[in-house]
């Protein structure tokens, strides 16, 4: 998708120029000459809580910016994953994108010199502020692009975690209440099983089972083992209780029937759509789907809980605003991610089905929006929040498909598999001195 939006007179330009501030006035602020143009990309949909709450930020960036061209593009997520490495070290780079977060993404490009360094941005404006400091790790990067620490080199303006989509009206059908506890979970599973029906919508073929896997693992997981992969404070062993019972467990699923057999090529979107039409009454996937799934689904009630039992989910703050090294607008890209962590922005975002990070909490009135915030407070407070798998080394996301894939087809065993994932890890701990 292309959109652009054109500017006004030159004249009104030049005083939108006078009135922007910027603490950096080197590349990346042009001289101004002939009209200014604003590169973003992102890959949320229009439907999504932040497609709507960024859209809002793009009108009102224009209307704050006489004279300046917005250009959006909106890009696929494997799109930008794949290839932002060789676009950001181009002159093709946007002003400002969505990247994703963690030392595999935004670690990797912010150590390859790729990003600009935001902190003093981030002190000038407030970002610092407004942002927790476990919503700041994904933020900060040292110089070994390991998150937690170090310069800003990207900025979430929401957050986002794992849970349980579920169907309500499916699981009244078969008198399945809502599972508090890990054995009700898998006795629900079971019943769906032997009423001939599939209980859980998965893609296999991108990020969606690699997070089962990981949430399966965190259910025997504590904060010193998610630290030691995350982080790299410890050793971490794939022979270990947390990754065998995953990987033994996910095999064990897909042999109950509780994954389907065919879900090793299905994608993400595939798996969604899927869960929206009824042919399952169960998708384990982010909140970023929440927005989605209130404008789309239409013949059924449905609802969300955390993962059964477990202390901890997959979730941090969500992908981060970067501005490329190569960006030509530095100080306009600046200025929209200010906008971003407005509360008139944030309120919307909220409100939409996101979970936003600068909001008032007053102002969020719609009640699945409400309990969906409500439930991300209740892993943040509790210290609840694990990041991804696919974070702790670049090239670790295909990794995890690869592995998750050959669990489902049965092609090789959890043994096999665990030594698969620990290969690529180990080597990035070598590579990095670790």
């Amino acid at each position: 998708m292309f959109k652009v939006r054109t500017g006004v007179a030159m004249a009104a330009m030049l005083v939108a120029l006078a009135a922007c501030g910027s603490t950096e006035q080197a590349a990346g602020t042009p001289a101004a000459q002939g009209p200014r143009v604003l590169k973003l990309w992102h890959y949320e949909g229009a439907d999504s809580a932040m497609g709507k709450a960024w859209a809002e930020a793009v009108k009102q960036f224009e209307a704050s910016h006489p004279g300046v061209t917005v250009t959006f593009e909106e890009k696929a997520f494997e799109q930008i994953r794949q290839s932002a490495g060789m676009i950001l070290n181009s002159d093709e780079a946007p002003d400002v994108m969505e990247y994703n977060k963690g030392n595999a993404t935004a670690g990797l490009l912010s150590k390859q010199g790729l990003l600009t360094d935001l902190s003093a941005e981030a002190a000038t404006r407030g970002w610092d502020k407004l942002l927790s400091p476990s919503l700041q790790t994904t933020a900060r990067y040292d110089e070994r692009g390991v998150m937690g620490t170090g310069k800003w080199f990207g900025v979430p303006n929401y957050a986002e975690y794992v849970m349980v989509y579920y169907n309500k009206d499916a699981f009244a059908k078969q008198g399945i209440e809502i599972p508090t506890t890990y054995d009700e979970f898998t006795a629900a599973l079971e019943k769906f099983v032997k009423a001939g029906i599939t209980p859980i919508s998965v893609g296999g073929a991108e990020y969606p089972a690699q997070q089962i896997f990981y949430q399966l693992a965190l259910s025997k997981a504590q904060r010193p083992w998610v630290d030691a992969l995350q982080l790299y404070n410890g050793k971490t062993d794939f022979r270990g209780p947390e990754f065998t019972y995953a990987a033994d467990t996910f095999a064990d699923w897909v042999k109950k029937g509780y994954i389907g057999k065919d879900s090793a090529g299905i994608k993400a979107e595939d798996m969604g759509v899927s869960f929206i039409g009824g042919k399952y009454p169960i998708m384990v996937s982010g909140s970023w789907w929440y927005g989605r799934l209130v404008s789309d689904i239409k013949d059924f009630a449905w609802g969300s809980f955390l993962w059964p039992g477990n202390t901890m989910s997959a979730g941090s703050s969500g992908n981060l605003w970067v501005v490329p090294q190569n960006a030509k607008n530095k100080d306009l890209a600046y200025d929209f991610i200010d906008i971003t962590m407005e509360k008139e922005i944030q309120n919307l975002l909220g409100n939409s089905g996101g979970i936003p990070v600068a909001a008032d909490p007053a102002a969020i009135t719609d009640a699945k929006s409400k309990e969906l915030i409500e439930n991300f407070t209740t892993l943040s407070a509790s210290d609840g929040l694990a990041f991804y798998p696919d974070w702790p080394a670049p090239g670790y996301y295909d990794v995890l498909v690869s592995g998750v894939q050959n669990l489902i087809n049965g092609t090789r065993t959890p043994a096999q598999v665990l030594d698969e994932i620990a290969g690529p890890y180990n080597e990035n701990l070598a590579d990095i001195g670790d």
